[in-house]
């Protein structure tokens, strides 16, 4: 019988990546400085944003593991063999294939790269406990250092061609927008203006990035009571005159998410659900002036609570005022350093991306009642900051049909 082998090589096609090599090595560049200070010999990376990060590969798992080894002189991203050659031509660095011959060939194949006994650097808050003790067992470390905080600061500070992507992922949630809008009318079910903002997201992804992979990107459409939560999943309820909605488009483009939420009514809004619409899009445009270098998080944050309650509307409002944008999406890549929320120090500097999007829920029975949303994306400049959302948002451009 052929010997069945624990890993190989599996090399083929063209290498196609979101990004130019240069963009990778200074990425990995700041990644060696920070195993450099830490003295760690190799990290272990297993999330799919830290890998798609250094690598350029962002993983499809089912429930196979995937992981991205660097060390002072390589970059070689784990991958398992139902994949083929697809790994190797989506990743920055080498590429090695494991097999499912045999449990645990991925930390096999891992093992080959660093040795034993090194000072390995991980991710703590994505590695499980079980995947945490096979690490252990493989590879023996001397030690171990938690990575995931510094990769995350070095995250936070977009570089230009990671800022021209998330401009062109601003630009397709606008085009998903305006579908939506087409396609909203009495009748129609939240599920079918759904997929009209998302296939028009799709087909413009497609032409922008002709060579991309395309996955991921959806829609959040809502109407009366399904607009209480921010990220309510899409129902087949049918719009009806005077309907409060909720707008929320999200193209993701090699791993790159961006969105766009609006509030809109159909047909027309009462006096008190335009009351507490605007008291939000106030708080929105409030929100977005204060997002200048050298404001810190919680400081923004305790000025917005202060303006809500001065309304006295504080009590509605049920997340924080805005977060990070770069590889992230609703299941991988949260960048807790940089959200709008009264825990959070951290001062914005230029470079960095982040969102302004107050909401306020009024519960059912009360004069107004729905969920309220405005969502735009800010880049953080020398001198200030950049709205890069350019669909329209407020009771004058909002109200439909």
């Amino acid at each position: 019988m052929t010997e069945r082998p624990q890993q190989y090589r599996f090399h083929q096609g063209d290498r196609v990546l979101p990004f130019a090599a240069e963009e990778y090595e200074d990425r990995l560049a700041g990644l060696r400085d920070l195993m450099e200070v830490h003295g760690v010999d190799a990290c272990v990376f297993t999330s799919m944003h830290n890998i798609a990060y250094y690598s350029g590969f962002l993983y499809c798992s089912f429930g196979r593991p995937y992981g991205l080894v660097v060390t002072p002189t390589e970059s070689i991203t784990i991958s398992a063999g139902i994949d083929a050659g697809q790994p190797w031509r989506r990743s920055h660095g080498d590429n090695i294939t494991y097999t499912d011959w045999q449990r645990d060939n991925y930390w096999r194949a891992i093992l080959s790269v660093t040795g034993e006994g090194r000072v390995i650097g991980c991710e703590a808050d994505h590695l499980t406990l079980v995947q945490s003790e096979k690490l252990n067992h493989f590879l023996k470390p001397r030690r171990g250092v938690d990575i995931s905080k510094g990769t995350m600061e070095q995250r936070l500070v977009k570089s230009p061609a990671e800022l021209e992507i998330i401009r062109h992922g601003a630009g397709v949630a606008d085009v998903g927008g305006f579908a939506i809008r087409e396609a909203v009318r009495e009748g129609v079910r939240e599920l079918d203006v759904a997929m009209a903002g998302r296939d028009a997201m799709e087909l413009e992804i497609a032409k922008r990035f002709p060579d991309a992979e395309y996955r991921d990107s959806w829609v959040w459409f809502q109407s009366g009571i399904n607009t209480d939560g921010a990220h309510n999943p899409v129902t087949s309820r049918k719009l009806k005159r005077g309907d409060i909605l909720s707008l929320n488009t999200f193209p993701m483009i090699s791993g790159y998410y961006t969105a766009l939420e609006r509030t809109l009514f159909l047909g027309e809004v009462d006096a008190a659900s335009r009351r507490i619409w605007e008291i939000n899009v106030a708080a929105h445009e409030l929100g977005m002036s204060l997002l200048v270098p050298g404001a810190k998080c919680s400081e923004v944050t305790a000025k917005l609570n202060t303006f809500f309650e001065e309304h006295q509307v504080l009590q509605y409002r049920t997340f924080g005022y805005g977060h990070s944008f770069g590889i992230l999406s609703h299941y991988y890549g949260r960048e807790a350093g940089l959200e709008l929320r009264e825990d959070i120090d951290t001062v914005l500097e230029p470079g960095m991306v982040i969102s302004m999007e107050p909401m306020l829920t009024i519960p059912a029975g009360q004069p107004g009642a729905g969920g309220y949303r405005e969502h735009d994306i800010l880049f953080i400049t020398e001198d200030g900051n950049e709205d890069i959302t350019k669909y329209p948002y407020g009771p004058e451009s909002n109200i439909l049909g």
